[in-house]
């Protein structure tokens, strides 16, 4: 793990220093935020390999910060908070944390669920194919025969979704919630949009997105 690069999310500057100190001594490279501002300027900057990131800042909501960086980013994220509660961990999950602290800790948990995490990360292949359809998971980008299908964050998010669930009958109310972040609320021609642009981008590629009406959407192979 020697030579990860930590981005420490907190604003309390005596917790800051403290786990600063013992990552440092661990072999990290560590990096520190105040504000949620700091991370976003830190992010334009700089990629870490793993975000710990606490939900109350000074200047925002962290679950509302994650649910933004989840549009465009993969690096894991561990939240770091002193909400206990089962319904404020599930709000962290579903906003795209990979794991979840509660405060008080001891460090060496926090120490343990870094490990974890970025282990986890090591062992996740980069790139991912089906027939001639490759997805880039690091950058997120999405290519059919080497072309660069120059897909949305949303579409990529959509299209790597599908892929995974391969083969599956995937109800577009759930669809909707995993990717979109939000309940579906009877409008589905977002969805509907997003399916019909993967559609036409992976014409060639040997898979394609049906319909199975009444029921849902599902990733398999055939053509349009």
């Amino acid at each position: 793990m020697n030579g990860k690069t930590i981005l420490l999310v907190e604003d309390d500057k005596k917790v800051q220093n403290f786990n600063k100190r013992l990552l440092a001594g661990e072999g990290f490279a560590v990096q520190t935020a105040m504000t949620l501002a700091d991370v976003g300027a830190f992010l334009a900057r700089q990629t870490p390999d793993i975000i710990v990131l606490d939900i109350g800042m000074p200047d925002g909501n962290g679950l509302d910060f994650l649910k933004e960086l989840r549009r465009t980013s993969t690096i894991p994220v561990l939240m770091l908070t002193g909400y206990g509660e089962s319904s404020d961990v599930l709000k962290g999950f579903d906003s795209g944390c990979d794991d979840y602290l509660k405060k008080p800790y001891k460090f060496t948990e926090l120490l343990v669920r870094i490990k974890r995490l970025l282990y986890r990360v090591e062992q996740v292949p980069e790139t991912v194919s089906r027939g001639s359809l490759t997805l880039r998971l690091a950058s997120r980008e999405a290519f059919v025969g080497g072309d660069n299908l120059d897909l949305t964050p949303k579409d990529y998010a959509l299209l790597q979704f599908f892929v995974q669930n391969e083969g599956r009958i995937m109800q577009m109310a759930y669809i909707y919630e995993t990717v979109w972040g939000q309940p579906m609320a009877g409008d589905s021609r977002a969805l509907g949009n997003a399916i019909s642009r993967l559609r036409r981008k992976l014409t060639g590629c040997g898979y394609t997105i049906t319909a199975d009406y009444g029921n849902g959407y599902v990733f398999e192979r055939g053509e349009p």
